[in-house]
């Protein structure tokens, strides 16, 4: 079975950086596109980044320049480095894959940019 666990949310002031974490285990995150998303407090889901099974990088205009995502092959992990964050990147984040036509999602974890 495919779980996606999210980690590496908390709480950072304006102009700080975050790494979070999207572990994966019943698959592997090598041959496997992974996307990062984020849902703001009344907000629909919005799509942040995405590493390819090719791993090509794909980065929404709102984190370009800002956000990078990353894979680590041997810690069946994506990561998703945040730097430069600003208040309006607060949200919860979640990592997303599609393994034979089937989406899983992570629970998500909690980004909030604030003095």
């Amino acid at each position: 079975q495919v779980q996606l666990v999210e980690s590496g949310g908390g709480l950072v002031q304006p102009g700080g950086s975050l790494r979070l974490s999207c572990a994966a285990s019943g698959i592997i995150f090598s041959s496997s596109t992974v996307g990062w998303y984020r849902q703001a407090p009344g907000k629909e889901r919005e799509w942040v980044a995405t590493i390819t099974s090719g791993g090509k990088i794909l980065n929404a205009d709102s984190v370009k320049g800002r956000f990078t995502i990353s894979r680590e092959n041997a810690k069946n992990t994506v990561y998703l480095k945040m730097n430069s964050l600003k208040p309006e990147d607060t949200a919860a984040y979640y990592c997303r894959t599609v393994h034979y036509d089937i989406e899983y999602w992570g629970k998500g974890t909690l980004v909030t940019v604030s003095t």
